[in-house]
């Protein structure tokens, strides 16, 4: 089980009332984690925490929370996943404000999205930085203990009563309350408002195999879209990794704006067809497996071509099937009672029987064929300890008298 640590603190409004709150995630209960040390961990960290049922306990029902964005986390895609009416992606004042950043930056502004810079210490340098994204900011938070008086003064000249809003950040003091809120902020933030708490979030996950075939399931029993949708979202890593397949696809030039889009543009056929590469490639630890997904996919592909047009679709599927006792420690069986396929696949899987019998068959002698070519050809170069492994594990008894 692994503990997911969350620095929340309040925002407040003129009128004293919780605005928001920002979130901040940790390493521990005393370092900070940036967001983009690691890419696939940070989606894992975001989806485990604040995308699930952990949300409305971290927020309550209503709130929305500032989370702090840098170059990685806006061109990556892993915020594609965030909810934009729960939101504020507060943009980092160390961003390296590069083409494609602000145009992702607008990007996500016109899908919705709510903007904010962090640490505005309101001088001449971060005014001429961040002027090109004035017209997509709502909310800029004044760094009160590090902008100089009068820098800050010009600042609140220019945006005061205006559409971007202003926030007094580092408040640390009755008198400083009273003074900022003199000048005219909207929000405030500091320690003498609200002290950090930290939360402690458990996140212990059931199987990976097992949650991508209970997703295939719900495809196989064509549950809705917003079904389908819920149970995504709460899985951090098919989440991430699935908009990445998407924004990655040649054929698929538009942006993200929620896992719905992803599943309706996509087609139930080929996402399931993905959940299936992705069982292989992502999900399994096996050292073999990018090429057990090669054959699988080969297999899958000529069952499907030797296949009637009605079935298709399954003999695809019960080729990629075929394969994933070979990649997981999980007994074949416990796998195919997880997913409750089509009675023609398990068949096929469990006791190589059914109408795709045959097909199996001739793609496996093919294969059988090829890999004896190859172990001929690189039979020098095998360890001892190898060939064991696959002749036992292929039921072939070796008679050490006969080695001497």
């Amino acid at each position: 089980m692994n503990n997911i640590y969350i620095s929340k603190q309040k925002i407040f409004n003129a009128k004293k009332a919780a605005f928001a709150y920002e979130l901040v995630f940790r390493d521990d209960e005393h370092r900070t984690t940036p967001l983009s040390n690691n890419v696939k961990g940070t989606s894992k960290l975001i989806m485990s925490s604040i995308t699930s049922a952990e949300l409305d306990k971290l927020l309550g029902r209503k709130s929305m929370a500032f989370i702090n964005v840098d170059e990685t986390t806006l061109t990556k895609g892993i915020l594609d996943v965030l909810d934009k009416d729960r939101f504020i992606l507060n943009i980092l004042e160390d961003i390296k404000l590069t083409e494609q950043v602000i145009s992702r930056i607008v990007g996500y502004r016109k899908r919705g999205f709510r903007l904010s810079i962090e640490h505005f210490d309101s001088s001449a340098k971060m005014i001429v930085k961040f002027k090109r994204l004035f017209n997509y900011i709502d909310i800029i938070k004044m760094d009160v203990l590090i902008s100089e008086p009068e820098n800050l003064e010009k600042v609140m000249n220019k945006f005061k009563g205006g559409r971007i809003k202003l926030l007094a950040q580092n408040i640390e003091s009755k008198a400083d309350l009273l003074k900022y809120f003199d000048m005219g902020f909207d929000y405030f933030q500091g320690y003498y408002l609200d002290k950090p708490e930290i939360i402690v979030i458990s996140s212990s996950k059931e199987p990976a195999q097992f949650v991508i075939l209970h997703l295939i399931k719900l495809l196989k029993q064509n549950e809705s879209t917003e079904k389908l949708e819920n149970f995504i979202k709460q899985q951090a890593d098919l989440s991430f990794k699935l908009i990445q397949f998407f924004n990655n696809s040649r054929s698929m030039d538009v942006k993200v704006e929620s896992i719905t889009q992803v599943i309706t543009l996509m087609g139930r056929d080929k996402l399931q067809r993905w959940l299936m590469v992705y069982l292989y490639s992502e999900v399994s630890t096996n050292p073999a497996s990018q090429t057990l997904l090669e054959l699988a996919t080969k297999r899958a592909e000529q069952m499907e071509l030797e296949a009637s047009f009605e079935h298709k679709d399954k003999a695809y599927l019960a080729g990629m099937f075929s394969m994933l006792s070979s990649i997981f420690e999980t007994n074949i069986k416990e796998l195919m009672q997880a997913v409750n396929m089509d009675r023609d696949i398990t068949t096929l899987i469990l006791e190589k029987k059914g109408i795709f019998a045959g097909s199996l068959m001739r793609a496996e002698a093919a294969e059988k064929v090829y890999l004896k070519k190859v172990m001929i050809a690189n039979f020098e170069k095998l360890s001892t300890k190898d060939l064991i492994y696959t002749l036992e594990d292929g039921g072939v008894n070796i008679d050490k008298d006969d080695i001497f």
